[in-house]
């Protein structure tokens, strides 16, 4: 595990990565940057085992396509849920074989709802860090993913 905080950790996470698994989103921005940015991007949908989607872009554009079951690996797990899921999906991270789980709030530090927005309480962040790290996992919280994978 690598020093993941800032710009250059993001970098190195996605540096690393090929496939990513997406839990939820705050835009349809995130999907759709990672695969032009050529990841190989699943999105799952819903609370059901077969709520999932491929996303690529094709002649250009951003199109989705149903998998209809879970990805058999992802390299990095992004979400956008309440912290309290953090376990469980630190959990299925593991089950796929990542390496980092990438987590964003949606909110400015002002707490207002921003598509883009990461910032997270300081002891919640340190919090994702430490169960990360005993799961053996990098941990992001801190750089929006669409703005990192566009700087790639």
């Amino acid at each position: 595990m690598t020093d993941t905080a800032g710009d250059a950790g993001a970098s190195q996470v996605l540096a690393q990565a090929r496939s990513v698994l997406v839990i939820d989103w705050p835009s349809r921005d995130v999907p759709a940057t990672l695969a032009a940015a050529g990841f190989a991007v699943t999105v799952k949908g819903g609370p059901g085992p077969t709520d999932y989607t491929v996303w690529e872009v094709t002649d250009g554009e951003p199109v989705t396509r149903r998998l209809g079951h879970a990805p058999e690996h992802a390299d990095l797990v992004y979400c956008h849920r309440p912290f309290g899921e953090l376990p469980s999906i630190i959990a299925m991270a593991q089950g796929l074989g990542a390496r980092a789980v990438w987590r964003q709030s949606g909110l400015t530090s002002t707490g207002a709802k921003a598509p883009d927005g990461c910032w997270t309480p300081p002891g919640e962040s340190q919090q994702g860090r430490e169960l990360a790290a005993a799961a053996g996992l990098n941990y992001i919280d801190d750089v929006y993913i669409a703005d990192a994978a566009r700087a790639q």
